[in-house]
């Protein structure tokens, strides 16, 4: 067994919106594709290009789709602690095998977790890991270069939900 310790660069963006609209706009910029359907669509795919025509029809404005969603706020209430807190798994294969065809271990890290939350004071928030920063461990310049394109494209997608 190994083991390596790297840096993790967190991004947190604080919305100008409530909780439940900056939701909106995050699942409105957002498609969806569950594990079933997504199975069944690269099962069926002939090729590579029919693939990716499969994967574009599920996504939205950003290109990226949710994939799951935890309600950690959903569940908190039973114990006691009231918050609004979401987290999405997102991401598009279309762009993860950009990463995973330099290194398989890529996987690791996508498709990329995000979160929503409404702080005690009401501020609302978007979190994620920086794709580039978790990829660095793999010291492979392939990756890298695939993960900072993520970086953008999920910061352009923050940038919209978050906006006035």
């Amino acid at each position: 067994m190994t083991s390596e310790s790297f840096t993790t660069q967190h991004v947190d963006s604080i919305s100008a919106h409530p909780f439940a609209a900056t939701i909106e706009r995050f699942e409105a910029a957002t498609g969806y594709l569950d594990g079933a359907t997504f199975a069944k669509e690269a099962s069926a795919s002939v090729d590579a290009k029919d693939f990716a025509k499969r994967i574009h029809a599920y996504e939205s404005t950003s290109g990226f789709m949710r994939f799951q969603l935890f309600d950690h706020g959903g569940w908190l209430g039973l114990y006691g602690i009231h918050a609004k807190c979401r987290l999405y798994i997102l991401g598009n294969p279309l762009i993860a095998e950009t990463m995973l065809r330099h290194d398989i271990r890529a996987g690791l890290n996508v498709p990329v977790r995000l979160i929503i939350y409404e702080t005690k004071a009401g501020e609302v928030r978007l979190g994620y890991d920086l794709p580039s920063s978790l990829m660095s461990q793999l010291h492979n310049a392939g990756v890298t270069a695939a993960a900072e394109k993520l970086d953008t494209k999920l910061a352009a997608l923050v940038q919209h939900v978050t906006k006035l």
